[in-house]
């Protein structure tokens, strides 16, 4: 549902956006999601027009793939993504998100790529990579 997709990454450009307002620079805001909230994470942070700190896309997929060249945003080229999938997923295969990590990585993203042992789910080994890798976005400079 392509409409239904564009609209909620309206959405979560304007939470983004009302952050920005709140103080914090764009440059400071990792977006991060699990499942849907990784397409949505993908779609948005792909495309919004000012630079984010990152993007943690969790067992998910890339949605609008075959626009995402087009519509990538100029100020996120090239940002860091860390991508993980379970490698026993029934609800979203693994393949979906190796696809998702191969498209990223063919226009150039910094694709940091992991798999866990797991289904649909999140594991503290995960957890533990999620929190590292956060921690060195958020401190480069």
């Amino acid at each position: 549902d392509e409409a239904g997709l564009r609209a909620s990454a309206a959405i979560v450009g304007r939470l983004i956006e009302r952050e920005e307002q709140r103080g914090v620079a764009a440059e400071r805001v990792v977006l991060m999601g699990f499942s849907q909230g990784c397409a949505m994470t993908l779609l948005t942070g792909l495309r919004f027009p000012r630079r984010l700190a990152g993007l943690v896309a969790l067992s998910g997929y890339l949605p609008l793939a075959h626009t995402t060249a087009a519509e990538a945003s100029m100020a996120n080229r090239g940002l860091p993504v860390l991508m993980a999938h379970g490698s026993h997923d029934e609800m979203v295969v693994p393949a979906r998100g190796a696809a998702a990590r191969d498209a990223l990585g063919g226009l150039g993203y910094a694709v940091e790529w992991a798999t866990y042992p797991m289904g649909h789910e999140v594991c503290m080994d995960e957890v533990d990579r999620i929190g590292g890798w956060l921690r060195q976005v958020l401190t480069r400079r």
